[in-house]
């Protein structure tokens, strides 16, 4: 584990080995865990590392806390496939194996999608964008396309959010990069053209570029937003899932955040 670092004057001893390495996560968050609140997932996955026994590093002072930095956690009640943590740890270690490892003890719900070894620059700064995939059970694609039509059409579309500070306008038409319907069933390679149809008529889809502005404009805002520039209703609450995070480049695409980790060299 190497030897603790020294105390500096009126800290207390440090508990942990230095820092020798970062480790980047993507895991998703999907069926019930969806509903867990952040700081939940947070605590599950301090208590997964540590059985999985990754020699995580503590930070100073006299209540030292794991070195985990988490970027764009997605809202309570959406799931994900995309969620980001950067881990500081002791000792060098494969990635592929930490995958592996804390994958296996992870609760249902929770899985490792991919785990790189953090190459220069900082992770946050690769992420400024979200792209979403909205289903609206009760209102069908017919329904949506108008109502997406005039969202991209207007300059501005304000809704009203409740943050702890109280009501704040935010405009969601500033933070929408791309919105549209999406007309097939991705990642269901058996369903039908008739079953599409059927489906769309009574579930749409919608997909949605997000740029992670302050306040960040949330699926449910997306759907505010909707009902506000075309009187549209939702009977349901909308089903969110965050496909991919990332920077957007001159032609609109997402950048993957851990293509320069993957192409920098390793020590």
């Amino acid at each position: 584990m190497g030897s603790r670092a020294a105390a500096k004057a009126g800290e207390a001893p440090h508990p942990s080995a230095p820092t020798v390495a970062k480790l980047r996560m993507r895991y998703a968050k999907r069926g019930r865990a969806r509903f867990s609140s952040h700081r939940d997932i947070a605590r599950t996955m301090e208590w997964t590392l540590r059985r999985a026994g990754v020699p995580v590093a503590l930070s100073h002072g006299f209540s030292p806390h794991p070195k985990l930095s988490w970027i764009g956690a997605a809202p309570t009640g959406a799931a994900s496939e995309a969620e980001y943590l950067e881990i500081g740890v002791t000792e060098e270690l494969d990635p592929a194996a930490v995958a592996r490892e804390v994958d296996a003890v992870l609760p249902d719900g929770l899985a490792v999608v991919e785990v790189v070894r953090a190459g220069p620059g900082a992770l946050a700064d690769r992420i400024d964008t979200s792209w979403w995939h909205i289903e609206t059970p009760g209102v069908g694609d017919e329904q949506l396309a108008p109502a997406v039509a005039a969202f991209l059409a207007a300059g501005e579309v304000t809704v009203e959010r409740l943050t702890k500070n109280g009501p704040r306008p935010l405009d969601v038409r500033a933070s929408v990069a791309e919105l549209g319907l999406t007309l097939t069933r991705t990642g269901e390679p058996n369903g039908t053209d008739r079953e599409d149809r059927a489906r769309a008529a009574t579930c749409g889809r919608l997909m949605a570029v997000v740029r992670h502005t302050t306040p960040a404009a949330r699926p449910d805002d997306v759907c505010g937003a909707l009902r506000a520039v075309a009187g549209l209703e939702f009977p349901e609450p909308a089903r969110a899932t965050r496909r991919a995070q990332g920077r957007l480049d001159e032609r609109g695409e997402l950048i993957d955040p851990f293509a320069a980790d993957r192409a920098a060299p390793t020590a």
